[in-house]
């Protein structure tokens, strides 16, 4: 079974991107910041999964895909806790009628009502919710609210701890996940993503996070950021910090995906990262959606880069599946009850 452990609601209907542009007017204008929201037919939902996410999952070899609303549209840097509370739970709420209606491909994960300046406290209850109530098995969850200012504690600080302790209780994992960026150094996908990857792994590095919470687990996408590719340099800070060994103090919670897109780079990602701390993943359809004209297949099909390394179907069945069974323990209990 492959299992592509980063998908987002790129193509959601567009009545759901209308609600959001109306939310927004109205808080500009101080009116209701949770308006009625459309009425968006099963059909809908059905024809822009179809024609999309599902259309590709069986052309480039997938089964399963753990599924979250779109990341760059989360802007927890617009408007206030009100307007993101309201659409975090129209988000949620969505990404939970797509896996009623297609429950042997999809698996939630949801978004947080993140604002800048507010504790992550705030979040606790949507994520019980999600996970208690709509059936999710994991969270996405944002370092940076204000949008590449970078205005939050570090991961590390204990301001964090409640929120980690409602993971732990919950056995769920979060993906460490930026959205848009605000500022006007970083392109949103092409630097802040990666900055903010490679940010909160220095962050982990620097701190003792998970003496306090050993079980605690952290999915670093799109690659790990930076990490694996100057991982020499992180080695040695750690030694300079005082810190133990990364595979000793870090990467026992902490796990990377396969969302880069070219050969090279996955090659080095697994000649340099433990091969138990891989997940399949593919963000499609994401960030890079064209064909590379240097191999004429599109640069976010990474199942290809996988295929094509000369590692054991051991190891391969690890990172397509084993792995993520076993950081997301709630999707291994839902494909056990499906005989899966």
């Amino acid at each position: 079974m492959i299992i592509d452990c980063h998908g987002h609601y790129t193509t959601a209907p567009a009545p759901h991107d209308d609600w959001r542009e109306a939310q927004k007017a109205a808080f500009k204008a101080g009116g209701d910041v949770d308006p009625a929201y459309p009425d968006i037919s099963d059909d809908e939902i059905r024809e822009t999964i179809e024609k999309n996410q599902l259309r590709l999952i069986k052309e480039r070899g997938a089964d399963f895909t753990i599924f979250s609303p779109r990341a760059s549209t989360m802007a927890h840097h617009v408007g206030d806790e009100a307007v993101s509370k309201a659409w975090t739970r129209r988000c949620n709420d969505l990404i939970k009628r797509v896996v009623d209606l297609f429950p042997e491909t999809f698996a939630g994960v949801c978004q947080l009502p993140q604002s800048p300046g507010v504790s992550i406290e705030n979040s606790i209850a949507e994520l019980e919710r999600c996970v208690n109530e709509l059936g999710f098995i994991g969270c996405n969850l944002n370092p940076d609210p204000s949008g590449g200012h970078w205005t939050s504690d570090p991961l590390t600080a204990r301001s964090w701890y409640p929120f980690f302790e409602k993971m732990v209780e919950l056995d769920v994992p979060a993906m460490v996940h930026v959205s848009g960026s605000c500022n006007h150094n970083f392109h949103a996908t092409g630097a802040h993503y990666i900055n903010a990857d490679t940010t909160a792994f220095m962050q982990f590095l620097e701190g003792d996070l998970f003496k306090d919470f050993p079980t605690l687990r952290f999915i670093i996408p799109h690659g790990g950021g930076a990490v694996p590719y100057h991982w020499g340099r992180y080695r040695g800070l750690a030694d300079m910090l005082k810190k133990p060994a990364l595979r000793d103090h870090v990467m026992r919670n902490v796990f990377f995906d396969t969302c880069v897109y070219h050969q090279p780079g996955i090659d080095l990602l697994f000649k340099v990262i433990d091969v138990d701390n891989i997940l399949f993943g593919s963000e499609m359809v994401g960030a890079v959606r064209g064909i590379d004209p240097e191999t004429g297949n599109y640069f976010d099909d990474t199942k290809r880069y996988v295929d094509a390394l000369p590692i054991s179907a051991e190891d391969k069945a690890k990172v397509f599946e084993g792995n993520a069974r076993r950081v997301y323990p709630r999707l291994d209990a839902i494909l056990k009850g499906q005989g899966r």
